[in-house]
């Protein structure tokens, strides 16, 4: 089937090879008027030609009725239009036929030949009968009319409906080419809005692993040492007062130093969350395309919060460790090297691996001896927490700490983030060793 630059439809709604019913009632109204034109000029034909007029009359019926297939065979109509050129027929089906064949989807080449065969046909034709007139004495006009007339007339038949097919397939051409690149668009705008939430997604869920992470660390150590505090406390209340108002004093403190950044992590979370609901309330009338912008912006702000919120340093080390040699720990803290300062987030991970794994050591090694090591190498910083096994009977045996087993996965991945190393396991002695090591930027 030869198309003809019919709009494309995925429904086809009309019958046989016609899309649209319109588009078959138009054919069957153009190959009703060609055939009674035909029909018509069949008659002196008919006698001319010394056959009987009714002859004429069904030859012409016959052929103006191929003007109904001009859309699926427009070559078949284009040749009989040139076949009956000759008897002075089909005026309508030539100028149809070669528009329908024009504005097709075939060759150029094809096109120019069977234009340039009914162009020489009318040419030729029409020559012969104005120079038949002439010799008849019917124009009395100069020899310079036939071929004015054979030219003018097989130009006048030939070029304007060629000229307008080409055009009109031409303008049909570039609106399919546009409309495929409008669905072209519209499905990068939905892949684009797709790929935006999933980087939405992905960044609420990095945004909850980091609360999660924060929520563990600063209340998972405090807390602890709040436990330790008070099972000591109920142990020596009676025995020593001095030292329970002590235990007792440094349970407040705990409390409020845990209150404390409690709420500076919870502010940083308020803040954040006000920016964004800021930043995403314009999106719903921006171009799908933001939409990605979007989803990175908050990406990379969770990224933001997490390496840039204010947190603790390596300076507070020493006062980390002498808050869990006051619950009754015995820490021993060593640093190598010369100390300096690193990038925000280095320091806060290197602070909150010593810290988790003091925790660690209160909630299941409690009264065990423990190493703090810190060296600052040259492009890296490294530490160790390492303790002995636990006595058999401690003091603080009796808190029964929890665990959700939250803690060294959390660590992992704070030095993986950073592109670190990060090993932790059971010592031969029976203890238990953590270690890390963190490029220096």
């Amino acid at each position: 089937m030869t198309t003809t630059g019919e709009d494309q439809v995925t429904a086809r709604g009309g019958p046989l090879w016609w899309v649209r019913w319109r588009s078959a009632l138009l054919d069957i109204g153009l190959a009703t008027v060609s055939s009674l034109e035909c029909a018509v000029e069949g008659v002196p034909f008919a006698r001319d030609a010394g056959v009987p007029v009714a002859v004429g009359l069904v030859f012409g019926l016959l052929a103006g009725s191929v003007l109904l297939v001009r859309r699926r065979w427009p070559i078949a109509v284009v040749l009989m239009a040139i076949a009956i050129t000759p008897a002075q027929m089909g005026f309508l089906m030539c100028v149809v036929g070669l528009y329908t064949l024009s504005a097709s989807e075939l060759p150029r080449r094809i096109i120019a030949s069977l234009a340039g065969m009914s162009l020489v046909g009318t040419l030729i034709v029409t020559f012969v009968r104005v120079q038949q007139s002439m010799a008849r004495g019917e124009w009395t006009l100069g020899d310079w009319f036939v071929p004015f007339a054979a030219i003018a007339t097989s130009l006048g038949v030939t070029a304007p409906p060629v000229l307008l097919g080409l055009y009109v397939g031409a303008r049909r051409r570039l609106m399919e080419s546009l409309r495929e690149r409008a669905d072209s668009l519209e499905r990068e705008l939905q892949l684009l809005a797709e790929r935006a939430e999933e980087r939405a997604e992905w960044a609420r869920n990095e945004e909850r692993t980091r609360i999660a992470r924060e929520m563990h660390d600063v209340v998972a150590h405090r807390v602890s040492l709040m436990v330790v505090h008070a099972a000591a406390l109920q142990a020596v209340a009676r025995k020593d007062p001095e030292k329970a108002v002590k235990n007792a004093a440094l349970v407040g403190d705990m409390g409020r130093q845990a209150l404390t950044e409690l709420r500076e992590m919870l502010g940083v979370l308020r803040s954040g969350e006000a920016a964004r609901r800021e930043q995403v309330r314009p999106v719903p009338s921006a171009p799908l395309a933001a939409v990605g912008a979007a989803a990175a912006a908050a990406a990379s702000r969770a990224a933001d919060d997490e390496g840039g919120a204010e947190g603790p340093c390596l300076s507070e080390l020493e006062e980390l460790v002498g808050q869990s040699a006051a619950a009754g720990m015995v820490v021993d803290l060593s640093v190598e090297g010369d100390a300096r300062s690193y990038a925000p987030e280095v320091e806060q991970t290197a602070y909150r691996v010593v810290q988790e794994a003091l925790t660690n050591v209160h909630k299941h090694a409690a009264g065990a001896k423990t190493y703090v090591r810190l060296a600052h190498r040259v492009s890296e910083i490294a530490m160790q927490v390492e303790n002995e096994p636990p006595p058999e009977v401690s003091s603080a045996s009796s808190a029964r700490l929890p665990s959700g087993g939250n803690g060294l996965v959390g660590m992992k991945e704070r030095v993986a983030a950073l592109g670190g190393v990060f090993v932790s396991g059971p010592t031969d002695a029976g203890g238990f060793r953590v270690s890390a090591v963190i490029p220096a930027s």
